[in-house]
């Protein structure tokens, strides 16, 4: 009995270390390189860097559907997947240093890490499960050390090296991306999880699982859910790129304070679902990032920290109550049978199309509105902050009148 203990907790702290190698990769490039392309002379391809994630968010469930989850173990897929964006992120940098000329290719090297790297996130849930016996007790526990990897890498490019306009955090994404591609191979054995049997494309981007969902109020939850991603990439192309602009110190740092926030509130969501039912917990997450967007807006002129940061902390209910609190909806929305690919369409309408049109969209209005040279230049990032805050707006009033799930069916895990 001891002895199986044993490997039950050996098994669990291998778990845990591999989410949180695997968040450490994305966390500590993802935050800071708006700035370092901005000091390279790379500000009109912001948007390009937020766009790639997106794509690989699109394709990266047809990889796993038709290729890794058929025919190769989990362990060695997310192995060579690692090694092949490590490359690929390691070499960024030789082509950043320069004029405008070089962001094709480095969008490119970019593209090809995050094809890589989309995957994964799939791949360590899935490896995750298959070795751990109770899921729901467990797998959150596992899950918050790849919050705790984001944080740290945040923490440890940003306040400890103080690296955000360098090539530096583009670097150790390299370097973790080559330690957990190497360490995915000493992981627990984990074998294809659909081997042998028949997919379809439907199945893969979550079709068949639609037309047994389609209900009022689901599809108003999709289309919510897609249009309030379109506001959101902004954030995430453009908030550290504003507080560095501001002149706080350690942007990258500041901005983890959101993931430390979004650690608290996912402890307490049980708590605010009984307290708020699932309409409402969608609607303040909504909320919340009209309310960040219009603190962005607030402060802009005058610099005004406690407002920035007050943002920035509104990461933890942004989150939480939008995104994983959609998840479960659509798990106790959900069968068994339709589980899976019910949540693969969430993550390819929100993650995939919304997020991309979403960056291509702030990317344009960027360009547009805000002109570094310019006197006026904090009164432009007013005025770019306006009006992600009245799209999120109109989509949470939209949400509110036409959201109107009478009954929350919930669903066993059998």
């Amino acid at each position: 009995m001891d002895k199986e203990i044993n490997l039950k907790t050996k098994i669990y702290l291998q778990l845990s270390l591999m989410m949180f190698l695997e968040f450490f990769v994305w966390g500590a490039w993802y935050v800071t390189v708006g700035n370092y392309m901005t000091r390279v002379g790379l500000t009109d391809a912001i948007y390009w860097a937020y766009t790639v994630g997106p794509i690989g968010a699109i394709i990266s469930p047809f990889f796993l559907g038709m290729i890794a989850d058929r025919f190769f173990a989990t362990e060695k897929v997310l192995g060579v997947l690692h090694l092949i964006g490590g490359l690929a992120i390691f070499l960024t940098p030789f082509v950043g240093e320069g004029d405008s000329q070089s962001a094709p290719l480095f969008i490119i090297l970019l593209m090809i890490h995050m094809l890589c790297y989309m995957p994964t996130v799939s791949l360590v849930n899935t490896l995750a499960f298959h070795q751990i016996s109770d899921q729901e007790k467990y797998f959150p526990v596992i899950r918050v050390f790849g919050t705790l990897g984001w944080i740290i890498a945040g923490i440890f490019v940003s306040y400890v090296l103080g690296a955000d306009e360098t090539a530096i955090p583009l670097q150790i994404a390299a370097a973790a991306s080559f330690v957990m591609g190497l360490y995915s191979f000493t992981l627990p054995h984990t074998p294809p999880p659909a081997a042998g049997e028949k997919i379809t494309a439907r199945e893969i981007m979550g079709l068949d699982a639609l037309s047994q969902l389609k209900s009022r109020p689901f599809f108003v939850f999709i289309i919510s859910s897609f249009l309030i991603c379109i506001p959101l990439a902004v954030y995430y192309a453009y908030a550290p790129v504003f507080v560095n602009v501001l002149k706080i110190s350690n942007p990258a740092f500041k901005m983890s304070f959101g993931q430390m926030s979004e650690v608290v509130f996912i402890l307490l969501m049980p708590f605010f679902f009984r307290l708020l039912g699932v309409k409402w917990m969608l609607f303040v997450g909504m909320l919340a990032w009209v309310l960040r967007y219009a603190l962005f807006s607030l402060a802009a002129p005058d610099a005004i920290l406690w407002m920035v940061m007050g943002g920035i902390l509104l990461h933890g209910i942004c989150y939480d109550f939008l995104f994983v609190a959609g998840q479960i909806y659509v798990d106790k929305k959900s069968t068994a049978a339709i589980r899976g690919q019910a949540q693969g369409f969430l993550v390819l309408v929100t993650y995939g199309i919304g997020m991309f049109i979403g960056a291509q969209v702030s990317g344009w209005v960027f360009n547009s509105v805000v002109n570094g040279d310019s006197t006026n230049l904090m009164y432009q990032w007013q005025y770019f902050w306006m009006l992600p805050a009245i799209l999120a707006g109109i989509i949470l009033i939209f949400f509110a009148i036409f959201f109107n799930e009478k009954k929350m069916i919930t669903q066993t895990n059998n």
